[in-house]
C-alpha cells in the first residue's frame, strides 16, 4: 500500500520503514509499468477501446507514483543510509519504468499521427467530391459542403 501523504513530509525512522517504503513505491512502478505495457501492446494492435478502458487505473497509479516519488524524494539521503540495497533495486526497476513509458509514449504518438491523418485524408476526400468538375483548368474552390463530422468515441 502507498503511504499516505499529507501536507508535512513524512521522515523515515528506521530501516523497516524504509524498506517498506521502497518496496511500495517499487510496486507502484511495477503495476503502472505492467498497464503501461498492456496500453502499448493494445494500441499496436489497433485495439483503441480496449487501451482506452485503461484509463482511470492508469490514472490511479500515476497519482499514486507521483506521491511515492516526492516521498522517496524527500527522504533520499534516510532511504540509501536505511536501506541501500532496496534502493539500489528501486533505481533498476526505475530504469525499466522509463524505458516502458518511452515506449507508450511513441506508440501513443505513432497512433494519434495515423489518426489525423486518416481524418485529414478523409476531409481532403469529401472536399474533393463536393468541388464541381468541369471543362479546362481547374481552379481549387472553396469547400461549400457540409462540415467534417467525427465522434471522438470508439
Amino acid at each position: 500500500m502507498q503511504p499516505q501523504l499529507g501536507r508535512e513530509r513524512p521522515s523515515i525512522g528506521g530501516p523497516e520503514e524504509a524498506e517498506r517504503v521502497l518496496a511500495a513505491f517499487a510496486g507502484t512502478i511495477a503495476e503502472l509499468e505492467s498497464v503501461l505495457d498492456a496500453e502499448t501492446e493494445d494500441l499496436s494492435s489497433g485495439r483503441i477501446r480496449s487501451a482506452l478502458s485503461r484509463e482511470e487505473r492508469k490514472s490511479d497509479l500515476a497519482a499514486g507514483y507521483l506521491r511515492g516519488l516526492e516521498l522517496v524524494r524527500a527522504n533520499a539521503v534516510a532511504l540509501a543510509r536505511f536501506a541501500p540495497e532496496a534502493a539500489g533495486r528501486l533505481r533498476h526497476a526505475h530504469r525499466g519504468f522509463r524505458a516502458a513509458l518511452e515506449r507508450n509514449q511513441a506508440v501513443i504518438a505513432t497512433a494519434r499521427a495515423v489518426s489525423e491523418g486518416l481524418v485529414k485524408g478523409v476531409a481532403d476526400e469529401m472536399a474533393r467530391q463536393s468541388r464541381p468538375a468541369g471543362y479546362g483548368v481547374s481552379t481549387p474552390q472553396p469547400a461549400t459542403g457540409s462540415p467534417l463530422v467525427y465522434s471522438r468515441r470508439f
